[in-house]
């Protein structure tokens, strides 16, 4: 409870004598680039397996001649929207972007650049952490969005060269009974794993005491406690989205 109640006060000091609005602006950009656009590749690898593997293990459990075979897409997309792209994807994201978030902001705290910033009267938090938070919570619902569609076209391409289903049967499959609210709902979810992870994360890295095995220790816990949040968080985003 402590701990929390530090969090609570960490978010509150960022909010204070913050930057003006083109350094917040550009800072933001800067870190889109660093938690974004440097991870496509490895969000997309993910997915296209993900999907993939969706695809051929529902085929291989589909054994009923009473069942289509336009399910099996039906039920990949089920997955992908509502589970595997938004929640999924942000766990990749709690080990890459979050541990590269504390180990940046604990290096930077042990080796003092953060009280520099304080002796300039600069609020280092607001100056460090707020453009991250951002950057995560207008990235992440992009990278889900790229998540969707290569696990979607992951669960066609196995398919297909599988034998499982035709092409046609597949998009006859992603085309049944669907709901648009359910890319709303993953994309609100994203936004919501985006805030825990790169808060926590940013907390965590900022308040490191010591030396490099702080800092390495510091990146272990943020890791560990975004992917509990994001759980929690998933449970609760369910409960009361759906």
């Amino acid at each position: 409870m402590k701990t929390f109640g530090r969090f609570l006060i960490f978010l509150k000091s960022l909010l204070v004598r913050g930057e003006s609005f083109r350094i917040l602006a550009n800072r933001t950009l800067d870190e889109a680039v660093l938690i974004g656009i440097n991870s496509i590749f490895i969000v997309g690898v993910v997915s296209t397996f993900i999907g993939a593997v969706t695809c051929v293990q529902v085929a291989y459990n589909l054994t009923s001649a009473f069942i289509p075979n336009s399910t099996i897409g039906f039920m990949v997309r089920e997955m992908t929207l509502l589970e595997l792209a938004p929640t999924i994807t942000s766990i990749v994201l709690a080990g890459k972007v979050g541990s590269n978030i504390a180990g940046g902001l604990g290096t930077m705290r042990i080796t003092e650049q953060v009280d520099a910033l304080e002796v300039m009267g600069i609020n280092s938090a607001s100056y460090l952490v707020l453009p991250k938070i951002i950057a995560s919570m207008l990235m992440f619902p992009l990278l889900v969005i790229l998540s969707m569609f290569l696990s979607i076209l992951g669960g066609y391409v196995a398919g297909s060269l599988s034998g499982a289903l035709t092409g046609q049967e597949y998009i006859d499959g992603i085309r049944q009974n669907f709901i648009p609210y359910n890319i709303v709902f993953a994309l609100i979810k994203s936004v919501v794993f985006a805030f825990l992870i790169s808060s926590i994360s940013s907390f965590q890295g900022y308040n490191t005491k010591g030396g490099a095995l702080e800092v390495g220790a510091a990146s272990t816990n943020a890791v560990t406690n975004s992917i509990i949040a994001v759980l929690i968080a998933d449970f609760i985003c369910a409960q009361v989205l759906l």
